[in-house]
């Protein structure tokens, strides 16, 4: 490559030969807002590293994944599944010769919405907004959300449309416009089954002889190895369909052991023992911050109300802060000691 070009032209030359043809080439950028292009980095690297700079990536560490306050410092976080998601998804994306930067931007940014206590925090504040506003919260729409409104002070992050889309469609009912986006929604699925098993072991809710063994005869005895093969399937298939899949027999036993661990994990007793709990913290703090909106930092964005206001606010929040808050509201006493 010559040194008088670009690192424009460099990289559209370089995915001109390299790219999969159905793969999303880095230029044009496609942004709300026109900025000028990057000295140095693709858009889908500016995106990834204001992703990860961003306040929102930041508190990731102290959210939840499966296990809430975990005692033990090798449980997984929110954060530490978004980064085992990125790993995982840029590899099957580099195999495939698809956009590596957009696979990874997306990845990292996937999970930036999901509000404190995991999928139970998620419930909880679902329930308590629709029964007070007739609104639904969804941590896909609420990870949009804080890049294009809520980051920066209400400037949001001014990301690729590509990004936004893989951010939005990850979960639901849409469908991720790239095929790197298609890569994190099942990636995501990838990631969360098999470190979620490994944590599940070692709160003790499970152990390995628990494990379904057709499932795991099929794709592998530990983590890593189950991990290999779905990623080696996920490649082989994709390359053939043309589009990102699994074979019957392999994404039908993934799907088996989801559905195990959604029943004796992710459902099971001790999970919904902590449910009644995250439940009356939620509703508490949404009830109070509604009557108290002056406790609530942060300004209204242009066609917001209270609520929407009250619901990022809460949305926000890490586990430790969430429990502060609470603790602050049910012993008022005490948080004067």
């Amino acid at each position: 490559m010559s040194v008088e070009e670009s690192f424009e032209e460099r990289t559209r030359r370089f995915e001109a030969e390299f790219l999969w043809e159905k793969g999303t080439p880095s230029y044009p950028a496609l942004r709300k807002v026109e900025e000028p292009a990057g000295e140095v980095r693709t858009p889908f690297q500016r995106d990834r590293d204001r992703i990860v700079h961003s306040k929102a990536f930041r508190r990731l560490k102290h959210k939840t994944q499966v296990f809430i306050a975990p005692e033990g410092d090798h449980y997984r976080t929110r954060l530490t599944h978004t980064l085992e998601t990125g790993c995982i998804a840029r590899t099957v994306s580099r195999a495939l010769g698809l956009n590596e930067d957009l696979t990874e931007a997306i990845g990292l940014g996937h999970d930036l919405g999901h509000p404190p206590f995991g999928h139970i925090g998620e419930e909880a504040l679902d329930r308590a907004l629709e029964e007070r506003a007739g609104r639904r919260f969804r941590h896909n729409e609420h990870s949009l959300r804080l890049v294009e409104v809520l980051e920066r002070d209400g400037e949001g992050l001014n990301l690729t449309e590509q990004v936004r889309d893989g951010i939005l469609n990850h979960t639901g009912s849409g469908k991720p416009a790239t095929l790197e986006g298609r890569i994190v929604r099942l990636v995501d699925r990838v990631a969360y089954i098999n470190h979620d098993i490994d944590d599940a072991i070692r709160a003790q809710i499970i152990t390995v002889e628990d494990l379904p063994a057709e499932e795991i005869a099929l794709l592998g005895p530990t983590g890593a190895a189950r991990i290999d093969t779905l990623v080696n399937d996920i490649v082989e298939t994709s390359r053939e369909a043309g589009d990102i899949a699994q074979s019957d027999e392999i994404g039908g036993a993934m799907l088996r052991l989801r559905k195990w661990m959604f029943q004796r994990v992710y459902l099971g007793p001790e999970a919904r023992s902590e449910h009644a709990r995250v439940e009356r913290t939620l509703q508490g703090l949404f009830e109070h911050y509604l009557e108290h909106p002056e406790a609530v930092t942060g300004a209204l964005a242009d066609g917001d109300d209270e609520v929407q206001r009250v619901t990022d606010y809460i949305a926000g929040m890490t586990d430790r802060f969430c429990i502060a808050a609470f603790r602050r509201l049910a012993l008022p006493e005490e948080s004067r000691l």
